[in-house]
């Protein structure tokens, strides 16, 4: 994400309507507004295996699954995310056309750049989603998904899935081999400092 500098402070409303008339997505943090920066093919590819496949399973059942164009909204007054794949069940999210406000599972494709935030301050703001049960990171350098679940006591509890594992999303109760969410895609490469 690299910051918007022309500009000092943007309200919500003036953020939503402003971003409409861009070529590229911003996200809003606490009044200013960041460009999105574009990912890496494996980072597209695991996104649309992840959402092929929840789309396939949540076919008819209600609720609506969303990629990477679709804008999360903490609120009304923001923060404004764009998560690489979300799902929302609810009945309020039905007819929305700029943002979700409701999503019970948002998924992000963790890259070198983003991870940090990834971890940090988009999973503090995605937490104050009231309807959220799962948040779930996915690795793009080796076959690893971390899923961040919400028990009945309200803590986040972490599950590890590496090779060979079954993924389990308990908010939409999908099931599928780690496999599937890696089906052809070509994980990138960490260059390590050589000594």
């Amino acid at each position: 994400m690299v910051a918007v500098s022309d500009r000092q402070y943007f309200t919500p409303q003036e953020y939503l309507d402003w971003e409409e008339q861009q070529s590229i997505k911003y996200e809003y943090i606490d009044g200013e507004v960041f460009a999105m920066t574009g990912g890496t093919i494996p980072h597209n590819d695991l996104a649309v295996n992840l959402t092929t496949a929840l789309k396939n399973h949540l076919r008819g059942k209600g609720c609506k699954v969303s990629m990477a164009d679709a804008k999360v909204g903490v609120s009304e007054r923001g923060p404004f995310h764009y998560p690489d794949v979300m799902v929302t069940c609810d009945e309020r999210d039905r007819r929305a056309i700029r943002v979700i406000y409701y999503p019970c599972l948002i998924v992000e494709v963790l890259s070198p750049s983003t991870e940090a935030k990834d971890r940090g301050k988009k999973f503090q703001n995605y937490r104050r989603i009231s309807t959220l049960k799962e948040y779930v990171l996915i690795s793009a350098e080796q076959k690893v998904i971390e899923c961040f679940r919400l028990n009945e006591k309200g803590v986040w509890e972490l599950y590890t899935y590496s090779e060979g594992d079954e993924v389990e999303l308990k908010s939409i109760d999908f099931r599928c081999p780690i496999e599937l969410v890696y089906e052809d895609v070509m994980l990138e490469v960490v260059e390590e400092d050589e000594e």
